[in-house]
């Protein structure tokens, strides 16, 4: 495996790369976009912070990539749509440089508030000029944090030490939740009208581009104070501009532009605006975390491993791994076998969990069985990350829903398959820790291992001599039966054989088995 480095990262991460046997790493911190594209494609890993620009073009050049790390939290520097449809697997790094980012925004919050670098600057050029620089207290301030995750809830600790109120919107966080930690949870506008201060730690997206504009600033309290530690796109700059220079803005603290470096930009000609150049997670200490994270990430996805912080993939926590991976590979093979079952053009899928596993986050688990579902129809082009991708440009709707009871079973997982000629049912349960089984095909009650070669066989009536005219011509073509399960449904004499097999068998032997009297359907299934 070959892994390009192509911005600087800390030797930490490095170092653990260049322990791992089977990879090997080149470094280029400074490579043109020109030269990138060039050679990428002899890349199956690319590690990147926020300098080079992981472009669509890029993307598809990387004919071998299997994952693209970025060292930081936010990834509008990489086209994660074009690394989805493509099957790349996007990791970051959200909580390597969280205190960093949080002590940043509190660091410019307390600087912009008593005029730090304008006082610094004067007593340097040997002024003595205290009356100028009268700040103001935190103490009792409003603070409206817009965005509620790992960076925003850690200012809203430091802000509250300093006996600040806060305030905050996110959509992704519940009342109840914002309530244990003291913070009251509003829309937007709410947050505009009350706060003393804004901080934004959100990520850049088509939603929150310019999320600050003229109209929001006309709705703020006069004298507000803009902390931007986020990304510089999310303020629009010529509206901030504007609103300090009219007086509704008391002040900024930049960290982010958007255009970087803002050379040209007029917010540096006034003097009530604090700017760095993007350091909001640049100290020793982050810079090592997000190395140290990014490499781990990137090897477990070249190894096939889960990781923990996947863009474009649901997260697994690393405590629920043991429990997940029987059920992941379970609803891998039950949507493999619901493949090789149905007839006609596939519109619907309802999965539903029972049990013990609703404790934990399926999502892994639903991505599993779309992928088997898809994959036998499109090989190696479908994997965990764009199997939902495929599955919704198909059209196949895909549902699902959690029960607290699982019948004679400690855990269920119930997956229903409709197309345009009927519908299919396959349970499957985990008996203690890893044991596998198909517990339930159609009305059929079963007992089946989902692996190997798998013949099912469907009779009319079930009548006796049927067991063993299938062994003698098994046994005639030198077949071997591992195990055999019989089921009948209830109130008729329609009955189901499922036979594991050791090996698979020729066309030939499945039309002499479809034409024993009685047999209304015979199929052999590959699991793998």
């Amino acid at each position: 495996m070959k892994i390009l480095i192509s911005d600087n990262l800390s030797n930490k991460g490095v170092e653990i790369l260049k322990k791992e046997k089977g990879i090997e790493i080149d470094i280029n911190p400074k490579i043109p976009a020109d030269e990138l594209l060039k050679i990428i494609g002899n890349y199956d890993a690319l590690i990147v912070r926020s300098r080079t620009k992981v472009t669509a073009e890029v993307i598809e050049a990387g004919r071998n990539l299997k994952v693209i790390g970025r060292a930081g939290v936010g990834v509008d520097n990489v086209d994660v749509p074009v690394a989805t449809r493509l099957g790349i697997l996007v990791v970051n790094t959200p909580g390597g440089n969280t205190i960093s980012a949080a002590e940043h925004a509190i660091s410019m919050i307390l600087a912009l508030s008593r005029n730090i670098a304008p006082a610094n600057a004067s007593v340097k050029s040997r002024k003595w000029e205290r009356e100028k620089f009268t700040g103001v207290e935190l103490y009792g301030k409003t603070l409206g944090i817009i965005g509620l995750g790992r960076i925003g809830t850690e200012v809203a600790k430091r802000a509250s030490a300093f006996g600040m109120n806060i305030i905050a919107t996110d959509p992704y966080i519940t009342p109840v939740h914002a309530k244990g930690m003291n913070i009251n949870l509003m829309e937007i506008s709410n947050l505009l009208k009350k706060s003393d201060y804004i901080s934004f730690h959100l990520t850049l997206t088509t939603e929150t581009f310019h999320l600050l504009g003229e109209k929001e600033f006309e709705q703020m309290k006069d004298g507000v104070r803009i902390i931007n530690t986020a990304r510089g796109e999310i303020c629009d700059e010529k509206a901030l501009y504007k609103a300090i220079i009219s007086g509704k803005v008391a002040g900024a603290a930049l960290d982010v532009f958007e255009n970087e470096p803002p050379f040209d930009s007029p917010l540096l000609e006034l003097d009530s605006v604090l700017v760095t150049p993007h350091l909001a997670a640049s100290t020793d200490q982050a810079q090592i975390n997000v190395s140290v994270e990014v490499a781990e990430q990137v090897i477990n996805a070249l190894q096939g491993k889960p990781v923990s912080n996947a863009v474009n993939m649901p997260p697994i926590d690393p405590k629920d791994v043991e429990k997940l991976l029987p059920y992941v590979r379970m609803a891998e093979k039950i949507g493999n076998f619901q493949s090789q079952l149905i007839h006609g053009h596939l519109t619907e899928v309802n999965i539903e969990y029972s049990g013990d596993i609703i404790e934990y986050n399926t999502a892994i688990i639903g991505i599993a069985l779309q992928k088997g579902l898809i994959e036998s129809s499109l090989g190696d082009n479908v994997n965990y990350v764009n199997a939902p991708m495929i599955v919704r440009e198909r059209g196949i709707k895909v549902t699902e829903s959690k029960s607290g009871k699982a019948g004679d079973f400690s855990n269920l997982l119930s997956v229903i398959v409709k197309t345009d000629k009927g519908i299919r049912c396959i349970e499957g349960t985990i008996f203690g820790t890893r044991d596998m089984r198909i517990v339930r095909i159609d009305n059929y009650r079963v007992d089946v291992m989902p692996s190997g070669y798998i013949l099912l066989v469907l009779s009319h009536r079930d009548k006796p001599g049927l067991m063993g005219a299938l062994g003698t011509i098994l046994g005639d073509f030198n077949i071997n039966i591992v195990t055999m399960s019989l089921a009948r449904e209830q109130n008729n004499d329609e009955s189901m054989v499922i036979i594991n097999l050791d090996n698979v068998i020729s066309n030939e032997v499945l039309t002499k088995i479809k034409a024993l009297e009685g047999i209304s359907e015979a199929k052999l299934v590959k699991l793998y």
